[in-house]
């Protein structure tokens, strides 16, 4: 392979580089440099190299531009040696439990974690008509669209009307998972704000902000909001609700479509184990309920046209499903260092175990279909979560009520979990429709609302089930008894994100 010429810092770099190898290799310095054959050195610890042998010569010039090279190198590479200092040793990942302290939801079963629970226990759905614009155009024209939602006492005013929703629905659950956790502003006024963080994130960001800046745009520039950019992006609802709440620790939000709140629980749960954050706020947030939001999910034919009977239009596992329903709102949860939680008297409800993400690399929209991806998420998460296959008795699904991907789901977990025979597997889906980057953080509250009340919600509209699916696998049209051992929540996102996240009763 031709030597690649290296630019003026990278020279620099090499030169500095031969100088503390010559102090430190002698000899073998000697007798390496005088061989012709070509060496990598990864410059700055990355991945990017710069080739040097026969042509570093040239590079750097004759024997006393080469010496004088390497001495200033050597004099540049010593001024960049870090000062030596005594580094506190982070705590044992494996002693940091982490456990849930508060749930907060905005959802179209309701905004609180209890009525939205009881409700799904019911078997109420949330899917209707929507209301919010004119769709009579549109071949679908039904959501699970909230019909009622107010800031008062969560948002300041002047916020409110300039927010996007996802970030009204996200700061709003936030807020309600404090509260519903016991944090109060005085109790959080004592907390060390350095190691509280907030991981929430969003599939579609601010889709109703940026779509009226365009629509400003078609006037002119100066018509634009201000605020449209800020606004727009999915990362600016966790920066406010810490701006709120003065939380200085981990913040950012992540965006794997449909997978998105799983990889912030996950990763935020990982910062308190890891020792960087003591609480976390995380979950997702979404609403893509907008004529721009529907017509680009119609445009890839992946929603349901049953309009004429909303209630039945998600159904996951059934023979008769025709795509999925679009959902708005956000799940959020309070996940704190157990001994931190134990030391300010918190009501623990579940303990978090551990999660994992794989990849399909297979196709944008369409699940693997051997479920590979599938199944390698499952049995990393397990591992990362030290629980063994037979300890996983119930499975909240991603089932979204598509044609391929209930299928495939359904056989990794059977595939995995099917020696089971305790195994209830349901999916939330079939009552709220799909939240988009929401759904993984309001079924983590299923989840866990589960693991608390001994109670899992029956999958709506399952009347005549797929042949290959094993009905005394699936939760049948009615609430069911379940004294959950281990709980594993699984969402799946266009682009091939998988993601599965396992809860467990806190003892």
């Amino acid at each position: 392979m031709a030597a690649v010429a290296a630019p003026p810092l990278s020279t620099w770099l090499v030169a500095a580089r031969s100088s503390t190898q010559a102090e430190c290799g002698g000899a073998d310095e000697h007798h390496h440099h005088h061989h012709q054959q070509q060496h990598q050195c990864c410059v700055g610890g990355g991945s990017s190299t710069v080739m040097f042998g026969p042509r570093r010569r040239r590079l750097l010039g004759g024997g006393a531009r080469r010496r004088g090279a390497a001495r200033s190198g050597m004099a540049m590479a010593v001024a960049l040696q870090p000062e030596r200092r005594t580094v506190e040793k982070k705590p044992d990942v494996k002693q940091r439990r982490v456990v849930i302290t508060g749930m907060g939801v905005v959802t179209p079963l309701g905004h609180d974690p209890d009525v939205f629970y009881n409700n799904l226990l019911d078997g109420v759905s949330g899917i209707s008509e929507i209301e919010r614009f004119d769709c009579s155009t549109f071949p679908t024209r039904i959501a699970g669209e909230i019909k009622s939602f107010s800031t008062d006492g969560w948002v300041a005013p002047k916020l409110a009307r300039r927010m996007d929703k996802f970030m009204l629905y996200l700061i709003t659950a936030g807020k309600k998972a404090l509260e519903h956790g016991g944090l109060t502003e005085e109790l959080r006024n004592e907390l060390d704000k350095t190691r509280c963080g907030v991981l929430i994130g969003s599939a579609m960001g601010g889709m109703k902000v940026f779509n009226d800046a365009i629509e400003a745009l078609r006037v002119s520039y100066k018509k634009m909001n201000p605020f449209c950019v800020p606004f727009a992006t999915t990362n600016m609802g966790s920066a406010i609700l810490a701006m709120d709440l003065g939380w200085m620790g981990p913040n950012y939000s992540i965006s794997t479509a449909c997978a998105t709140s799983n990889f912030c629980i996950l990763n935020a749960a990982n910062h308190i184990r890891r020792g960087e954050a003591d609480v976390m706020l995380c979950g997702g947030s979404d609403a893509p309920l907008i004529p721009i939001g529907l017509g680009g999910f119609v445009a890839c034919r992946a929603l349901s046209q049953r309009n004429s009977d909303p209630t039945k239009a998600s159904r996951p596992w059934d023979v008769d499903r025709d795509g999925f329903v679009m959902g708005e709102g956000a799940g959020v949860l309070v996940l704190e260092e157990l001994e931190h939680a134990k030391q300010r008297g918190a009501k623990i409800y579940a303990e978090f175990l551990g999660g994992s993400f794989t990849c399909d690399a297979y196709h944008m929209t369409e699940p693997h279909p051997e479920g590979r991806g599938i199944i390698l998420c499952i049995e990393k998460a397990l591992a990362d979560s030290g629980v063994a296959r037979e300890e996983i008795n119930y499975v909240n699904a991603h089932a979204t009520s598509t044609q391929s991907g209930d299928l495939k789901e359904y056989e990794a977990i059977v595939r995995c979990f099917g020696q089971n025979p305790q195994l209830r597997v349901n999916s939330t889906k079939s009552m709220t429709g799909h939240l988009i980057g929401a759904a993984g953080g309001i079924e983590a509250v299923a989840a866990i609302q589960a693991i608390r009340t001994g109670w899992v919600h029956p999958n709506l509209n399952l009347e005549n089930p797929e042949k290959i699916v094993d009905v005394g696998v699936l939760v049948g049209s009615q609430k069911e008894r379940c004294k959950v051992n281990v709980a594993l929540s699984n969402s799946f996102g266009f682009g091939g994100h998988n993601s599965s996240i396992l809860f467990a009763p806190f003892k």
